[in-house]
């Protein structure tokens, strides 16, 4: 597959180089670091909760991804020189946090491998890809919204337990979406750590120091990889890496796919063991790296893919510290911090199962089937709402075409 290039260019043509332009390719990847780690970390803890990790576990999961994304951001933007971030699988976080129950933390990492394995099959066999592409967008959006919404409903629950943290972030939440929208969650999550700290609530001391690497080995539970395994590989594929490759293709480069996908599913394979449930394309910060803001010359943004990784790589060797810390966090700040956080994608979510009037009734099975939270023979609500949807879309096409 054929990929952008552009000149370099040089100072006082026009089209200037890269040198002129180091400052906002920073600015660009550090802002997209801050707001891809900060906004949804503790939804990765929370996840990670979910299936039994203990603290040593999620802060090794936490580097882990750091790392992974440092990594395979910068074999896939310099092989390739395009402005290609992967970034922690957001919507598989919620997953775990909202379906893990009952699932081992060596159960959950065999169906993160599980994932990842499908991932990779879907780089090397292109009528699997094909058949992904045509999943219906509104019956994959009305399973993230499901899942999201779980989540999303504990916010009220902690504003009434603890009102003097919560209703205070509320209304900063609301407020700040106005001013500063991509800036919002980030700067909740320090509001939140300022109220705790001035508060006395945090629940243990805080120490700094590199994170060290946990390893556990996978255990295989065919359970545990339908109920976690395999939504975690569709809501990433139809959340995470369609969006991905659309948002490169909306600034004008063509994506490697297969490679993309390849490169994504053998690293989330890799870093499974250590705890990491998925990497894949980041969406929506991609945006701040993709377009010219980035830098004018198209042909260069993949440049910021070097302050990119040395910052994820900080982040990484700190993950223990951040996650000590907001760890520390009373539980009903943590669940409405998370909360918030997925705010804006559930929204998005809603209104993308809404689009198409012909499948409004297959993705609101999807998303009620979802939301219920059921079980059934030990799955997870996430599997039985995309069957269920899927099943009814199918009837009601062959229906109107007799």
């Amino acid at each position: 597959m054929t990929t952008k290039t552009a000149s370099t260019g040089s100072p006082g043509t026009g089209n200037p180089g890269t040198g002129s332009h180091w400052a906002s390719l920073f600015s660009s990847a550090k802002a997209a670091v801050i707001v891809g780690f900060a906004s949804t970390i503790l939804v990765v803890i929370e996840g990670l909760r979910a299936v039994g990790a203990n603290p040593e576990q999620q802060a090794s999961a936490a580097a882990v991804l750091c790392f992974a994304m440092a990594i395979t951001s910068f074999i896939l933007a310099v092989r390739y020189r395009l402005p290609i971030m992967v970034a922690w699988s957001t919507p598989g976080a919620v997953l775990l946090a909202t379906s893990g129950g009952g699932i081992t933390f060596p159960q959950a990492i065999g169906a993160f491998i599980a994932a990842g394995g499908l991932m990779v099959l879907t780089a090397v066999i292109t009528p699997l890809a094909r058949a992904i592409e045509r999943m219906p967008a509104s019956i994959a959006a009305a399973m993230l919204a499901g899942v999201l919404l779980r989540y999303v409903l504990g916010v009220p629950p902690a504003a009434l337990a603890s009102p003097q943290y919560v209703v205070p972030l509320v209304l900063a939440f609301f407020a700040l979406r106005f001013v500063v929208p991509m800036y919002t969650v980030p700067v909740i999550v320090a509001l939140g750590l300022l109220l705790a700290g001035l508060g006395g609530s945090f629940s243990g001391s805080v120490t700094m120091a590199v994170t060290p690497l946990t390893f556990d080995w996978p255990e295989w539970n065919l359970q545990a990889v339908i109920s976690i395994g395999l939504p975690l590989y569709l809501v990433t594929m139809a959340s995470q890496n369609l969006p991905g490759f659309a948002v490169l293709r909306a600034n004008g480069y063509q994506p490697p796919v297969s490679a993309c996908l390849l490169v994504t599913g053998i690293g989330s394979i890799l870093a499974a063991p250590f705890g990491s449930h998925a990497v894949n394309l980041a969406a929506i910060t991609a945006s701040m790296v993709a377009g010219p803001d980035a830098h004018p010359d198209p042909g260069q943004r993949w440049k910021m893919i070097y302050p990119y990784t040395v910052l994820y790589v900080i982040f990484g060797l700190a993950a223990g510290t951040f996650v000590a810390l907001l760890g520390a966090l009373p539980k009903d700040l943590v669940t409405a911090i998370a909360g918030l956080a997925l705010f804006a994608p559930l929204m998005g979510g809603i209104s993308a199962m809404m689009k198409q009037p012909k499948e409004i009734e297959a993705a609101l099975v999807t998303f009620l089937t979802t939301a219920s939270g059921i079980t059934l023979f030990g799955i997870g609500a996430a599997f039985w709402g995309l069957l269920a949807g899927l099943a009814l879309w199918a009837i009601q096409r062959a229906a109107r075409r007799i």
